[in-house]
């Protein structure tokens, strides 16, 4: 029963057609605050919605103060990790959800944030793979941001630590991998290839152009990624509406930079 339980599930988040899933991440709110983007959840979930992204990600109140009772559908992931700029350290999170709160506020999924490298480290696998455990019992897809952050990380884009990263969340039972993008396909292939699921890039901070966001998209695509899961890149574009509806044409129909770059002209 689980097993087709969190095949259901996967279904609401991922394209069941191309197996790939653009997500749009809108947990920033505990880290950094109301940044602009983030002012009005409904708004913004309604926006990258009618842009066609298949979820959006963020903590409990996202439900809560987003939830629009109208509009196209989109899946919902709730994030269990958190911790904010203005803690002694950032990098350590800890569990604010539950798998079971996730399920009672209707969730189609879950993730978790791991920081791989950190001086917590332990603690947050520990945490990875109980929840891991968790999932699997309830039939609850899992996500788990998986970042190389540390004393020992010289650069959390070089593809040895990314792949690495990508790697232990494999080894504990997560369903899909976000991490870093190591900035050149023949790199990012490497991560792709070391892991036996699903790996969707992380945008990032805001990126200069959207021509710059479109290439990395596509060369993650082109050497098998499994979608992406973009966050102010997104909600924080003029229009982010025509912005999803672009990226997700490169992620689910193959269409090359120059394609996506005329949609909507």
């Amino acid at each position: 029963m689980n097993i087709i339980g969190k095949a259901i599930r996967m279904e609401r988040i991922v394209d069941r057609r191309t197996r790939r899933t653009v997500i749009v991440p809108l947990d920033h709110g505990i880290t950094v605050g109301p940044i602009p983007g983030l002012i009005d959840l409904r708004e913004t979930v309604d926006k990258v919605a009618e842009g066609g992204a298949n979820a959006v990600l963020g903590h409990m109140g996202l439900p809560l103060h987003g939830h629009r009772g109208y509009g196209k559908d989109v899946g919902l992931i709730i994030h269990l990790s958190a911790s904010t700029s203005l803690g002694p350290d950032p990098n350590h999170k800890v569990l604010v959800t539950t798998v079971e709160d996730a399920i009672k506020i209707g969730a189609d999924a879950v993730s978790i944030h791991i920081n791989v490298g950190a001086e917590d480290e332990a603690e947050m696998l520990t945490d990875l793979g109980w929840v891991a455990r968790t999932c699997d019992n309830w039939g609850m897809p899992l996500l788990a941001m998986m970042y190389p952050r540390g004393s020992k990380v010289k650069s959390e884009h070089d593809v040895e630590y990314v792949k690495h990263a990508a790697r232990v969340g494999a080894e504990l039972g997560v369903d899909v991998i976000k991490t870093n993008y190591t900035g050149a396909p023949d790199t990012f292939k490497e991560v792709v290839k070391g892991c036996q699921i699903p790996v969707v890039i992380a945008g990032g901070p805001k990126m200069g152009t959207e021509h710059e966001l479109f290439e990395m998209i596509y060369d993650a695509i082109q050497v098998g990624a499994g979608g992406v899961s973009i966050g102010r890149n997104i909600f924080q574009a003029e229009n982010p509406t025509l912005l999803v509806r672009k990226i997700s044409k490169i992620v689910h129909e193959d269409y090359t930079v120059e394609e996506a770059e005329k949609i909507g002209i």
